[in-house]
């Protein structure tokens, strides 16, 4: 075989070994909504979009593995997480004591609030403080979305108020927009991005802003990535990776891009 053949065969190889490489990259499963803008996201095209699938890439990426993206209601992302139908959960999902008894968490790598979204003309939009908002509340009902944090605090705290569950977000806006609700309580975030797309015109945010910190045993201590708890080893990945991304600004990037403000959780690492 003549050089020019050689070099020829050797370059051959190591294009075929790069492909082999690439096609054999492991794949990171990750469960999310879908439909908890901006979280998560699902285009017309079947992507998932949102602050969460940009975390999830960047730690794609940084791990040096292929993602794939799977969207389910939000109620049911923990229980197929423990049948390892996924190998994460990032979906805006709040680390708290109830559910590390069923998962694993990695770092918090985001802080979020939770507020009301009521009748624009309620008294309640100025009300000084939560007491004086359940109160007023007592006997209403108020849509929450199934299996969140923000559920189980009204539950606990303010039992008086008629609690009702929906999947999705978007069905919980619905109601609200038709009057079959007095109010919701979610997180900061959507609720902004529900009054943004709705107009100013019927609704507004209560001024009150219920900060995790009131109440971290249920409403959680940061937004955090489900992890099963029998992969201690990739938690340690996704913890390693998390920090440097909130270090190096990355998810203040994000943060900002989708939120217009910075949500990084900059306790979380040491």
């Amino acid at each position: 075989m003549t050089s020019i053949l050689r070099k020829a065969a050797l370059c051959a190889a190591i294009g075929l070994a790069g492909v082999s490489t690439a096609a054999s990259a492991a794949t990171l499963k990750i469960g999310t909504e879908g439909g908890y803008p901006p979280w998560s996201m699902v285009d017309a095209s079947g992507k998932v979009t949102g602050f969460d699938a940009d975390i999830g890439n960047t730690l794609c990426e940084r791990l040096e593995m292929k993602c794939r993206f799977v969207a389910q209601a939000f109620d049911s992302l923990i229980p197929a997480l423990q049948a390892e139908r996924f190998d994460l959960v990032i979906s805006g999902m709040s680390v708290t004591a109830e559910r590390a008894k069923a998962i694993a968490f990695s770092i918090p790598y985001a802080t979020e609030d939770s507020a009301f979204v009521l009748p624009k003309d309620s008294p309640l939009i100025d009300a000084p403080d939560q007491e004086t908002i359940f109160k007023g509340l007592a006997g209403k009902t108020i849509g929450v979305q199934g299996g969140t944090t923000q559920g189980a605090f009204l539950q606990k705290f303010a039992p008086g108020i008629t609690l009702k569950t929906y999947e999705t977000q978007d069905q919980m806006q619905i109601d609200l927009s038709s009057g079959r609700l007095d109010g919701t309580f979610s997180e900061v975030t959507p609720q902004s991005q529900f009054l943004k797309k709705a107009g100013d015109q019927q609704f507004a945010m209560a001024h009150h802003v219920i900060k995790s910190s009131a109440a971290p045993e249920v409403l959680g201590l940061g937004i955090g990535a489900g992890i099963n708890q029998k992969n201690v080893e990739l938690k340690k990945k996704i913890d390693t990776a998390l920090c440097a991304m909130i270090a190096d600004g990355t998810v203040k990037s994000s943060s900002e891009k989708w939120f217009g403000v910075d949500l990084s959780n900059y306790q979380a690492c040491p």
